[in-house]
């Protein structure tokens, strides 16, 4: 294990692992194919990452979100560690390359999308590192993708079951950071794990106190949580417009705050980004969008003020409060009608199959594909203008989709920022010669190379199209018309840069009418997206049992003593300090009006000097209604004619 610390030592900069991580690396440095529960924030990447150092070749690293994938590649290179990635949105030469690079550079990590894993240019490729370089490890993080019980199923993920017959001798290490014990079984199942270690940290967080608050007015209770609790805030909400509206309550309520969303560019949403990073805006109010991959130790607050669909997903977006484990609170504002919608939400979640048909039909129109035609590149793809093109409501389109995602038909990948990328076609002679045919290009392709060097001829480059058009005194538009021409007759290849969804067919286009859809897993999906979403509610309804242990029993841990700090852990313990308060003035009540009778309440107040006067004045209310105490007509207690102690 030296070996392996002193990678950690070396290109992360810790003296010590984490809880558990040791363990998860010698168990798959051992061969072993391991399963890896570690909350939110538990240091996930580093238990494949440091085995597939220490080991010769290639970790192929399966990835769903290309955010993330991008993020983690990133933070790689950043520490000098080679890392290419293959997602949606990519060119054909672009993936050519990277598998290129995994067979002659000397890689040591390849990100890659489940669906990517299917195609016969991945396999070959793989099937050349494999017995060349070799592939040492497989990794799977969301590995609860892969399950139908999960809330996250996405089918790409059962090919990676196919690829381990191609590396029968590669461990696979599976991780994620919420599953049900069905989804634990089901991913070791799916996986087809051979020799099995599972390990699961504790979902428990001592540091983080949950609460539910049933509130009429939301937006005030927001505020008197945001003014008491201090520090770095997210807010979730479930719209656009519900994210932006909160944010300018809150600034006009003289809160730092601002919204995020997957509708703003790249540039709108790094910025909002960093500044929330660096604590130059206090609260973020955001959709989901927000949060994956950002590691922000010192968030004090999470606040949901609408109602996740699952507790699996509440669970990792409240654990981004509190990583740097000092206290912090994960809070969830409603009233009845929030619940009522859910339940509305959720039905609608799930369309009949005649809009899922319609839904599919309009994307072959959209996109103008002929039946059995498939596309290999992923198309930009954006609700609301899609919506618009066919006059039907964006949740309409949303939810069509999803289950056409279910069911293997298409893929629809998170918003993403992807920029201008450029490569030379051909050789150094041969654009010299094309420079000399076509002097109108001359000036552009002189100014690449000052821009940016001979690097163009041989690596896709990124470009900004605004510097190239200042280079040359043109308008941005017409330098991009320009490439464009130039990537038509192949002299180059020239990649525009992307900021939205990317959508992929997944198999050849076929008649919607014709689309085989499978009932009986949309009908199971209906009743397991029902299940989970009656599970939020009736953790909201519950208010004797601990928080914490509620969400770790629907997680299977049931061992766990009450974490004392959620909201009903704090009322049972009023509750009980009251109880004994309470018997305790009953004693003293009865022994003073033993004494004397000359006591009215202010009288008894003051002679027994109670530590919670309220408690002692509703005792006091109390036993006056059961009719065990009494008021003479001087306004003096007195005994009832009911047992007394």
């Amino acid at each position: 294990m030296n070996q392996g610390l002193n990678i950690l030592k070396k290109y992360w900069g810790y003296n010590a692992f984490r809880p558990l991580q040791e363990d998860i690396i010698n168990a798959s440095l051992e061969g072993n194919d391991v399963l890896a529960l570690l909350p939110t924030g538990g240091g996930k990447s580093i238990c494949f990452q440091i085995p597939a150092l220490v080991n010769e070749g290639l970790c192929v690293v399966v990835s769903p979100l290309i955010a993330l994938m991008k993020d983690q590649v990133y933070q790689l290179k950043k520490r000098g560690i080679s890392a290419e990635s293959l997602h949606a949105g990519m060119s054909k030469r672009e993936i050519d390359f990277a598998l290129d690079n995994c067979v002659n550079a000397d890689i040591k990590f390849l990100y890659v999308s489940p669906e990517r894993l299917k195609t016969e240019l991945f396999q070959e490729r793989i099937k050349i590192v494999r017995d060349t370089r070799g592939v040492n490890l497989i990794a799977v993080d969301e590995a609860h993708c892969i399950s139908q019980w999960g809330y996250d199923f996405r089918p790409a993920y059962l090919e990676i079951a196919t690829i381990r017959e191609l590396l029968p001798e590669t461990p696979i290490m599976a991780l994620t950071a919420t599953a049900t014990e069905k989804v634990k079984v089901d991913i070791q199942e799916r996986l087809e794990f051979r020799n099995k270690k599972v390990f699961t940290k504790s979902f428990a967080r001592a540091n983080l106190s949950y609460s539910v608050r049933f509130e009429e007015h939301k937006e005030r209770k927001l505020l008197e949580v945001l003014n008491r609790v201090r520090g770095s805030a997210v807010v979730y909400v479930s719209t656009r417009r519900h994210a932006k509206e909160l944010a300018l309550m809150l600034q006009r309520s003289h809160i730092s705050a601002d919204f995020y969303h997957a509708g703003l560019t790249h540039e709108e949403r790094s910025l909002k980004q960093e500044n929330w990073i660096h604590n130059r805006t206090q609260v973020i109010v955001s959709t989901n969008a927000f949060g994956m991959g950002i590691d922000k130790p010192d968030v004090r607050v999470v606040i949901h003020m609408d109602l996740p669909g699952n507790l699996e997903g509440y669970y990792q977006e409240a654990g981004r409060a509190g990583r740097d484990e000092k206290k912090a609170f994960a809070v969830m504002i409603c009233h009845q009608k929030d619940i009522e919608e859910l339940r509305k939400k959720t039905k609608n979640s799930l369309p009949e199959v005649k809009l899922i048909r319609e839904v599919y039909q309009m994307l072959g129109n959209y996109y103008q594909l002929a039946n059995g035609s498939h596309p290999q590149d992923s198309f930009d793809f954006d609700f609301q203008t899609f919506s618009k093109n066919f006059d039907r409501h964006p949740m309409e389109i949303f939810n069509g989709i999803k289950v056409l995602e279910s069911q293997g038909a298409i893929l629809l990948s998170e918003s993403f920022y992807q920029p201008s990328r450029l490569m030379f076609g051909l050789n150094q002679k041969q654009m010299y010669e094309f420079q000399i045919a076509n002097a109108q290009f001359d000036p552009l392709i002189k100014a690449i190379l000052r821009l940016y060097g001979g690097e163009a001829y041989n690596n896709l480059i990124i470009i900004q199209e605004n510097n190239l058009a200042a280079n040359l005194g043109l308008t941005v538009d017409a330098c991009r018309k320009m490439l464009k021409h130039l990537h038509e007759r192949e002299v180059l290849e020239y990649i525009p840069q992307k900021d939205q969804p990317q959508l992929s067919f997944m198999m050849p286009k076929y008649p919607a009418d014709k689309l085989p859809i499978d009932n009986h897993q949309i009908e199971s999906r209906r009743k397991l997206i029902t299940a989970k979403m009656e599970s939020v509610i009736a953790y909201l309804h519950n208010e004797e049992r601990c928080r914490t242990q509620q969400l770790l029993e629907y997680f299977g841990e049931v061992n766990y003593d009450p974490c004392l700090v959620c909201d009903n852990c704090v009322q049972n313990k009023r509750k009980a300090e009251e109880l004994k308060l309470r018997a305790k003035y009953e004693v003293q009540i009865f022994s003073l009006l033993g004494q004397s009778t000359d006591f009215d309440v202010n009288d008894l107040v003051n002679a027994i000097a109670p530590e919670n006067k309220n408690v002692l004045t509703m005792l006091v209310a109390e036993l006056v209604d059961h009719g065990v105490l009494k008021f003479d007509e001087f306004g003096k207690l007195e005994k009832g004619k009911k047992d007394n102690p």
